[in-house]
């Protein structure tokens, strides 16, 4: 090779960004962020704030102690872990979600609540109560605001859907389903994404206008282990966490398995996107009750609808 092409192709090296070339090796390779049994078996509902702190469900109580209420954890960056809030009553959180103000909502499954806590204040109010709810499980938002929650009947293997409006208001969207539990939104607010965890399908429902559904339609059917939270990234893949198969699946929103990453521990419970990029994932798992974390290609839906403020 001439001189002068080696020194040119050096030249082009050294101003390459640092962090491409580490960026690329650690794609879709986990590693712990929290230590393990750093949290109650109940460790759920990851989500990230627009500063990319994380927050985790089910710190050091999750109902089953002899405090029969839940916690939340904030966890920062670089994985310090300390509690943000008890919850009232008996309340237990699962899925959490923040809208473009930085409110937080938190599916509260012991006491059949959405509940809205203003993180600067910790304020907790009831965003929306429905006592015929068997839970709710999990919750996505869509981009003008309405809350979607799946509601999964775990004795009989059935679910519904639940849509929460601005106002509070609940309306039930869809019922006879499997297990409900994964849910989010596309990145164009028109695909309801719903997953069930014992019959191990993924659905996907036009959103009309007025926030209800249209017909379900099979987007994806996998023949083994579970499924539990899941989200979108801003491509509209979808990161599904594989209960007992110890993995997350990135879909692509034509149901090709585009990618399965391991996560250090056969149960992840959910997934969330954050960091300075929003390519960060974050994984609750609970076969070691602790957070993982993981790099991807794309960032995250929420980061980048955060972002649009």
């Amino acid at each position: 090779m001439p001189r002068y092409t080696t020194f040119l192709l050096l030249a082009i090296v050294t101003l390459l960004p640092a962090s491409s070339a580490a960026d690329k090796d650690e794609l879709f390779t986990a590693k712990p962020l929290t230590d393990k049994n750093s949290f109650t078996p109940g460790i759920e509902g990851p989500a990230c704030d627009a500063a990319g702190n994380l927050y985790v469900v089910n710190l050091k109580n999750n109902g089953d102690g002899p405090k029969k209420n839940g916690d939340i954890a904030k966890v920062t960056p670089e994985g310090k872990v300390e509690v943000f809030v008890e919850l009232p009553d008996k309340s237990v959180g699962n899925g959490i979600v923040f809208d473009k103000k930085g409110l937080m909502y938190v599916a509260d499954y012991t006491g059949h609540n959405v509940l809205k806590i203003d993180p600067k204040t910790k304020k907790i109010e009831v965003f929306a109560h429905e006592a015929t709810m068997n839970q709710p499980n999990d919750v996505a938002i869509a981009p003008d605001g309405t809350l979607y929650a799946s509601d999964p009947n775990w004795g009989k293997n059935t679910g519904q859907l639940w849509k929460i409006g601005t106002d509070g208001k609940v309306t039930k969207i869809a019922t006879d389903m499997g297990t409900t539990n994964g849910i989010d939104v596309s990145p164009d607010g028109k695909t309801l994404y719903v997953n069930e965890s014992v019959q191990r399908n993924v659905w996907s429902f036009p959103i009309k206008a007025d926030g209800t559904l249209g017909a379900k339609k099979l987007l994806k059917k996998f023949d083994d282990h579970g499924f539990d939270g899941m989200r979108c990234d801003a491509d509209g893949n979808l990161y599904i966490t594989r209960y007992g198969a110890g993995t997350v699946v990135k879909l692509s929103p034509e149901g090709k398995v585009l990618k399965e990453i391991d996560v250090l521990g056969k149960k992840p419970s959910n997934i969330c996107f954050g960091g300075q990029d929003g390519r960060t994932a974050y994984v609750t798992e609970v076969e070691f009750n602790r957070v993982v974390t993981f790099r991807v290609d794309t960032p995250g839906l929420a980061w980048q609808q955060r972002q649009k403020k």
